[in-house]
């Protein structure tokens, strides 16, 4: 008797009837519209690159742009860098993801008379492969996982904090605990390296923060007490504002409706920052010196981090802030690491290129620009470009209001290019936004519970989420797909970290294991 085969499961089926769709609808360029005209525009100077010059439409596909640009601008073969073309007319932008002819000509946006202006943003020359796997499940805490992050430098070192009371760094490499950092007395809520892999700062239930040696576990002086609520946030000085080597400064936002400014050396309060009504949820030290602080009482404001005093507030949100996000996170989170890995010898040389770093990703039309998004209860985002110093204006006005989800929005994102902003939301879904206009790109479904926070890769290209439906989730940032499902926790994905070599992926949740992802 023959074995009969079992029958497809859904995901297969789903899959031959998207295969068979999209064979059923081979658009293919027709052959016969001749030549159209295009000027390339640096994104960041706004400066013309070259002449225009025409192209076949037929040909017009961003790989051949691509070619073409690095032609124009004396590019070797080895030395060709990858790029993301974007048009824009009567505030609308288009990203170019296949051709011209798809994304401007077919839906009638310019005619082959036009002469099209293309916005272009390099890319990351390097590219991150896809985590695909669970590598490892570490057990060790005793209690939910609440915070997950690693180091600036590489991804064989994840700091966790964890509901009993312990903050955990882990060897990711061999997938075992390295050290347990003991003390706190309540929940450890947050947890942050500092940009140069120094110290780990915990803050807690307990309301005190503290500093901890990543090497050897110990706790660096005393606790740091000052709040009388508990600590929802921290914010480390970026590198290249630094007074000295030695002096690290570090900011902790509270319940208590303050946020403490602590010279990690002396151990001592440097400023308070207070002028919130309610608890304030997010803290962000920005890199040209500017405070951002997230409160309940619906507000953000902006401070000076040397003087301590109010440079302005924004007002938009009509329910509570929940998070903020600046463009700039990622080069303030890795300073003068980069993706080939050589770290400069001498202090100088490292805040210079901290430095460079910033300035580069921070450069908008020849302009220092830092963006800013904000998040809330009132189902909304906000985003900002803020001044860096007092303004006449009683009121500073957002650049977009972005609108769609049907529940609070929990947390957002910059990707690390500084060109997409992710959104997750209490309503199941993440959306994805153009950073510089706020204009809505896509919304990734697939989670079935609330998503509690999403994270992108260093190169920009993916996402991943996490869910209270136990999952996590990988997306691809150009099409809006899902790229890979990653089940695996037992229940609900609390926090979740990409680390910034790209390399892996670590999750942590309710089921008390850290685990993880690799390609």
């Amino acid at each position: 008797m023959a074995t009969l085969l079992p029958p497809p499961s859904k995901r297969q089926r789903t899959a031959i009837a998207e295969k068979a769709h999209d064979q059923q609808n081979i658009d293919t360029i027709p052959s016969d519209l001749g030549s159209v005209r295009v000027h390339f525009y640096d994104h960041s100077t706004g400066q013309p690159s070259g002449a225009p010059v025409a192209i076949p439409v037929a040909d017009a596909t961003v790989k051949n742009l691509e070619l073409l640009l690095n032609t124009l601008q004396g590019n070797d073969a080895s030395e060709r860098i990858p790029y993301r073309f974007t048009f824009g007319a009567d505030g609308q932008v288009v990203d170019i993801v296949n051709d011209i002819y798809r994304a401007l000509l077919k839906p009638g946006l310019r005619t082959t008379e036009d002469t099209i202006s293309l916005h272009y943003t390099p890319q990351a020359i390097f590219r991150v492969r896809t985590v695909s796997r669970c590598s490892a499940s570490i057990p060790g805490h005793g209690e939910a996982i609440l915070a997950t992050s690693f180091a600036s430098s590489s991804s064989s070192r994840l700091v966790t904090g964890s509901g009993d009371n312990n903050a955990r760094i882990f060897d990711t490499d061999t997938g075992t605990p390295f050290q347990t950092l003991k003390g706190h007395t309540s929940w450890v809520l947050v947890a942050s390296w500092s940009p140069d892999d120094t110290t780990i700062a915990t803050g807690s239930m307990d309301n005190t923060v503290r500093l901890w040696n990543p090497q050897s576990g110990q706790l660096l002086g005393q606790p740091l007490k000052g709040h009388t609520k508990w600590i929802t946030s921290l914010a480390w000085e970026p590198y290249h504002l630094r007074q000295s080597s030695t002096l690290q400064r570090l900011a902790s936002s509270s319940k208590d409706s303050t946020v403490r400014i602590w010279d990690s050396k002396s151990q001592r309060t440097d400023l308070v920052l207070s002028g919130h009504k309610s608890s304030v949820s997010c803290v962000r030290w920005g890199g040209t010196g500017t405070i951002y602080t997230a409160s309940h009482d619906k507000t953000i404001k902006l401070w000076d981090s040397t003087k301590g005093t109010l440079i302005g507030t924004l007002t938009a949100h009509a329910h509570w802030v929940n998070h903020l996000a600046l463009s700039t996170d990622f080069v303030l989170r890795t300073a003068y690491h980069d993706h080939t890995g050589t770290i400069p010898p001498s202090d100088q040389e490292k805040t210079a290129k901290a430095k460079q770093r910033f300035e580069t990703a921070a450069t908008i039309n020849n302009t220092l620009t830092e963006r800013l998004v904000t998040a809330s209860d009132d189902c909304t985002i906000y985003l900002w470009s803020p001044p860096s110093s007092p303004t006449s204006n009683t009121s500073i006005k957002p650049i977009a209001r972005l609108l769609g989800h049907q529940k609070q929005v929990n947390h957002v994102t910059f990707s690390p290019s500084g060109t997409l902003i992710a959104s997750s939301s209490f309503d199941n879904h993440i959306k994805l936004w153009n950073a510089t206009t706020g204009a809505f790109l896509f919304t990734l479904r697939g989670h079935v519970a609330p998503v509690y926070m999403s994270c992108f890769s260093p190169d920009s290209r993916l996402l991943v989420s996490g869910s209270k439906d136990t999952t996590l989730k990988v997306w691809d940032t150009a099409t809006g797909k899902l790229k890979e499902d990653l089940p695996g926790h037992r229940d609900e994905v609390f926090a979740v970290d990409w680390s910034p070599d790209g390399r892996g992926v670590g999750s942590g949740g309710k089921d008390k294991q850290v685990r993880i992802w690799r390609h």
